[in-house]
């Protein structure tokens, strides 16, 4: 009697190697975005002056005409930017924490920009409501609902009022400060620095690692 053949070992489950290029790439832009962001606000926070020089009043004065009070801000302005940045933000933020409707949208229309544009992969594309959008689709309907949303609002007027605010305080100090004890550092003409130098930076590196490497 001939004896059957003995059954096949049974198949092991073969896992499909992932490209290299293919993983998300959003935590990795995130990651970019986060540290060319804190790299700006460490070197903008290491330029900003004592707040005792900003306080003192033994070097305020009322100025004599018109052109001495906007000398005294240019030099003021180029002396304590950091400073008047900070007064500026402070403004801005009391603003949005006391209108707590106008941060909620800002905070909104941020999640959206995230989400949607900066720390999403170009591939695949976006789709919404069965429509596959391309990238120029999803940053023109951004800007729009940005622009809606923030000038159609509430939003917009906050802003506004608190900006207006801000430079209105920063004008009166530069005006009435004298800047003669100030040492000013000369700039090379054309260095982006402060906290919007890292904006081209990071927007470029973040889209750079959004779009996946192909072999």
């Amino acid at each position: 009697m001939a004896s059957s053949a003995p059954p096949p070992p049974p198949s092991l489950p073969l896992s499909t190697p992932v490209p290299a290029g293919s993983e998300p790439a959003a935590a990795p832009a995130l990651r970019v975005f986060l540290s060319r962001l804190n790299d700006s606000v460490r070197r903008s926070l290491s330029d900003r002056r004592p707040w005792s020089e900003l306080a003192d009043r033994s070097t305020f004065s009322r100025p004599e005409s018109f052109s001495e009070a906007t000398s005294r801000l240019r030099k003021n302005l180029a002396y304590f930017r950091v400073n008047y940045a900070a007064v500026i933000a402070v403004v801005l933020a009391v603003s949005l924490v006391t209108n707590p409707f106008s941060l909620l949208v800002l905070l909104s229309l941020l999640v959206a920009w995230c989400l949607l544009y900066l720390f999403r992969p170009s591939d695949p594309p976006l789709v919404l409501f069965g429509r596959t959008f391309t990238d120029r689709e999803t940053l023109g309907g951004l800007v729009l609902l940005s622009v809606l949303v923030i000038f159609l609002t509430s939003v917009g007027s906050v802003i506004v009022s608190a900006l207006v605010a801000g430079a209105g305080i920063v004008a009166a100090h530069g005006a009435f400060r004298v800047p003669e004890d100030l040492f000013l550092d000369e700039q090379e003409p054309g260095s982006a620095t402060g906290l919007l130098s890292f904006l081209g930076g990071a927007a470029s590196s973040a889209a750079s690692a959004a779009v996946p490497v192909r072999v």
